[in-house]
């Protein structure tokens, strides 16, 4: 393993490690005081909870025996999202009072130096009997502990669920009349692997088929595993039914676990894979050119997968509408140099849960729902399945219905 890898995965490590003492620290020493067998008991569940996701984790990718198991998955996936929310809720309660410490000893410290006398006590903590700290902590610690699992549970029921149909109509300003109506699914980001299999993908294709599409966009963030391992489990694609067919493009999780191999794997099983190139759709008198591109960070992958929307548009024959599949929403910067129209796009999951659902709007340009770029349309999903921890508390998954529209014929 490179150097740069055995140090970014040590130093996550530890400060994985750090925060979970945080956590059994702030439950067993604020608040009331517990017996010794209680102390024990939630340091052991805090360990557990530190180390099992990482067996799961990191041992699925070294081949560590048995950790490829799908009840080690579930349980280290599960420990995951509740850790990351204990994490969380600590920081919020822990911070104001550790921000107000600080402050308490640097004006003590300031007071010492110039020689004062005692200073009258201005911190919160000085001004509340024990009994009451004491009280307001186990109030905290309730709801550390209580928000989590039920956060945990919540988001654990939306995830699981067979996702939504959510509808969008997209207006277009002279869109050809053959073109008004036209219907497009969208699928992204299912994840397929540790906790999403096969079974739960054919319910997803047959919601899908339901709804009686135009064409399926399937715009990357499939798997989560090699081809020889999951392939049996993306069979359900091969039933797609649309129209005009079904077209995907590479996420960044494929290329974690061969991204060529998958592109032909998918390929084989029918929807048609976009590298970096078009294909025309024609629908009475109108064209639609529909094109793809290959995840952004595919390029430290494989060379050959450089993202590349003007390459996917070159040697366009005329067409009345272009539409570029694209898995991440900062494609839309390159796809509206290109001159597309329209942009789909996933990879944000909207978050997921929270906090992820707010910080992901430091880290994306557009995060979920139709959004226009200079002249190009973008809608970006919030996925259809989930990564990592099943949990969508807050950040429901999605399967996606666009409708194109006549801009002054939309619907009120």
């Amino acid at each position: 393993m490179p150097l740069a890898n055995v140090l970014f995965f040590a130093t996550f490590l530890s400060m994985w490690a750090a925060l979970h003492v945080w956590v059994a620290r702030r439950l067993v020493r604020q608040g009331r005081e517990y017996p010794p067998w209680l102390r024990r008991m939630i340091w052991g569940v805090l360990v557990a909870l530190a180390v099992v996701p990482m067996l799961g984790f990191f041992g699925r990718r070294l081949d560590v025996a048995g950790a490829d198991t799908d009840l080690l998955q579930w349980v280290g996936f599960v420990f995951m999202g509740l850790s990351s929310l204990l994490i969380t809720f600590t920081m919020i309660a822990d911070t104001p009072r550790l921000v107000a410490q600080g402050g308490l000893a640097l004006r003590k410290r300031w007071h010492e130096r110039r020689g004062s006398g005692p200073e009258e006590p201005t911190a919160t903590s000085d001004l509340v009997s024990p009994g009451r700290r004491k009280f307001f902590a186990d109030v905290a610690n309730y709801g550390i502990v209580g928000g989590a699992t039920g956060l945990s549970a919540v988001g654990f029921v939306e995830a699981r669920r067979v996702p939504r149909v959510v509808e969008v109509d997209v207006p277009i300003t002279d869109l050809h009349p053959d073109l008004d109506g036209l219907r497009i699914v969208q699928l992204t980001d299912v994840h397929v692997g540790p906790t999403i299999r096969g079974t739960w993908l054919r319910k997803v294709v047959d919601a899908v088929n339901e709804l009686d599409p135009d064409l399926v966009a399937l715009t990357g963030d499939f798997v989560d595993g090699f081809v020889a391992d999951l392939s049996p489990e993306l069979a359900a694609l091969a039933d797609l039914r649309a129209r005009h067919g079904s077209f995907f493009v590479t996420g960044n999780h494929e290329y974690y676990w061969d991204g060529p191999a998958w592109c032909a794997a998918i390929n084989a099983l029918g929807p048609t894979v976009l590298v970096n190139e078009h294909r025309v759709i024609e629908r009475g008198d109108a064209r639609l050119l529909l094109a793809g591109v290959t995840d952004l960070g595919a390029a430290r992958h494989e060379p050959s997968h450089l993202s590349d929307p003007a390459q996917a548009k070159a040697g366009a024959p005329e067409h009345d509408l272009s539409l570029l599949l694209a898995h991440q929403p900062r494609s839309i910067y390159a796809a509206a140099k290109a001159g597309f129209d329209i942009q789909l796009s996933g990879h944000t999951h909207s978050g997921q849960y929270f906090p992820m659902s707010l910080l992901i709007h430091l880290m994306q340009p557009y995060v979920h729902g139709l959004a226009r770029h200079e002249d190009t349309m973008i809608y970006v999903s919030a996925g259809t399945g989930y990564w990592g921890p099943p949990n969508r508390a807050g950040s429901p998954a999605e399967i996606t219905l666009l409708t194109l529209r006549a801009a002054s014929q939309r619907p009120q």
